[in-house]
């Protein structure tokens, strides 16, 4: 069965008996055995990539994901309580940083309530919670509102002092480190924004970059750890469901370096 990467979202639904995958680790547990979509299709999905390498792979990238359905603001609380499901438990969603698994129906403001994070921080780029960057849910994730809170906006980098239930966290004035099962996942996320949002279509053009303070240019780093941090953590079985999930029923486009985490070295 071919997909073409035209109209991804079509083919996806077409093909998702082929490749769906299964809820069977949970968040940041790495598994060899995780389970693979199926390789034809998504050497069809790849196509425009092929033999492509450094500038020509990440504009190839660019132009096979670009093509997605996008989700509001307010649907994200519903997309998240699917997407990052604990596998465990249906009832529940796995936090990002703190791993902890919570009830799906406390989402919102309160202290012990989980939100919605921006791994790449909103303001890197001033795009808010714009429908596109600001609610893609390649970079969305669950997590509780005071980890998130002490997140804040920083770019991502070693060291610093615990982070109160987010354990095996760390942060400083200027840089957030995430537990050791999330590492990858977070580079991932960051490296997948970064080709996706190329100031093509009304928003600010998204690069990596080697530090820490950007502020509010629309730059993450650190981009020689999370290139890092992507090998040390290779995807799990918890990550590509999760790229499923959204490739089938939410933006029908997928995450290459999840597909491909080859494909990191051969950009940056």
């Amino acid at each position: 069965m071919k997909i073409s990467r035209l109209t991804p979202w079509a083919a996806g639904l077409a093909a998702a008996a082929l490749f769906a995958i299964p809820a069977t680790a949970s968040a940041g547990q790495e598994d060899a055995a995780a389970p693979q979509a199926a390789a034809g299709t998504l050497d069809a999905y790849y196509a425009g990539a092929e033999g492509k390498t450094g500038a020509a792979l990440k504009t190839a990238l660019h132009d096979i994901i670009k093509n997605q359905s996008k989700v509001s603001y307010d649907g994200v609380w519903n997309a998240l309580k699917a997407t990052d499901q604990d596998p465990a438990n249906p009832n529940n969603v796995i936090l990002l940083y703190s791993g902890r698994s919570q009830s799906k129906s406390t989402n919102g403001g309160g202290a012990n309530d989980w939100n919605r994070e921006h791994v790449w921080a909103k303001s890197h780029g001033d795009f808010g919670t714009a429908t596109g960057p600001g609610t893609d849910l390649h970079h969305l994730r669950p997590e509780d509102v005071t980890v998130n809170s002490t997140r804040g906006n920083k770019d991502f980098d070693k060291g610093g002092s615990p982070v109160g239930e987010a354990p095996g966290s760390l942060t400083d004035a200027d840089s957030f480190e995430p537990r050791d099962a999330v590492k990858g996942d977070v580079a991932r996320m960051l490296l997948y924004m970064a080709v996706r949002y190329d100031g093509g279509d009304g928003f600010a053009d998204l690069e990596m970059n080697d530090k820490v303070n950007n502020g509010s240019a629309p730059a993450m780093g650190r981009i020689s750890l999370l290139k890092q941090w992507s090998q040390q953590d290779p995807p799990d079985a918890f990550e590509q469901r999760r790229n499923q999930v959204i490739f089938d029923s939410y933006q029908h486009n997928r995450n290459p370096f999840i597909d491909h985490p080859e494909w990191v070295a051969s950009i940056w």
